[in-house]
């Protein structure tokens, strides 16, 4: 599956520490939380920093303590993740969104004063041009997203290969799609093994969402 991803207007990618400890994981035995260095379980939090758009990997305690480390604001991230069963984006809303690939994210980031959106590649995470008339749009057609948290939630779009699917989840979620699509994308299409992982991650995000209409869990 070839997809182009040196387009005009994009902007620059996220920083690459958003996405190492996704990569990480995959290459050393044991994780440490980045603020204390306590050894972590594999399936733990995250916290997120705003202005540097950075994810670090915490333990209990230092998610109960979130707040001032180094003079930056650590946020916690939402825990919910719903599956938006009931949708609008047509094709020619999403064309209108300027995203080159079929997987998308988007976040309101506070420092930035706007919604910012984001595509994976090989390369890491990439900024996409978001107007905001087309993101008013969206939201006039979904409702649901004015219920979307600052920083730390995310809409996360999957309409590969004739797939339209929609979640609201933490934004560590959008990262780990983007790591492991950076982690085994190889040649020029990706090769097999980069989309049966992206498959395999899409699966586990819709076992474990609650769907839209059901009560959200926090």
């Amino acid at each position: 599956m070839s997809q182009n991803l040196n387009l005009p207007g994009q902007q620059s990618q996220m920083p690459f520490n958003t996405m190492r400890g996704f990569i990480r994981q995959r290459r050393e035995d044991v994780e440490r939380c980045e603020l204390c260095a306590t050894e972590l379980s594999d399936e733990h939090d995250h916290l997120f920093e705003p202005v540097s758009r950075q994810l670090v990997c915490a333990c209990n305690e230092c998610l109960v303590s979130t707040g001032q480390q180094d003079k930056l604001t650590y946020l916690r991230l939402s825990r919910r993740i719903i599956y938006l069963e009931v949708f609008n984006m047509p094709d020619g809303l999403w064309d209108n969104l300027m995203i080159p690939v079929g997987m998308a994210f988007f976040f309101y980031n506070t420092p930035a004063k706007r919604v910012m959106a984001f595509y994976p590649g090989p390369a890491g995470a990439t900024e996409s041009l978001l107007s905001l008339d087309a993101w008013e749009e969206l939201v006039a057609e979904n409702p649901v997203l004015t219920g979307m948290q600052p920083d730390v939630e995310a809409l996360l779009v999957n309409r590969l290969q004739g797939t339209r699917d929609y979640y609201l989840v933490p934004v560590d979620k959008c990262y780990e799609m983007a790591g492991l699509l950076r982690l085994h994308w190889r040649g020029l299409s990706g090769g097999l093994t980069v989309w049966a992982e992206i498959a395999r991650f899409y699966a586990r995000l819709k076992e474990k969402a609650v769907t839209i209409g059901e009560m959200p869990g926090e």
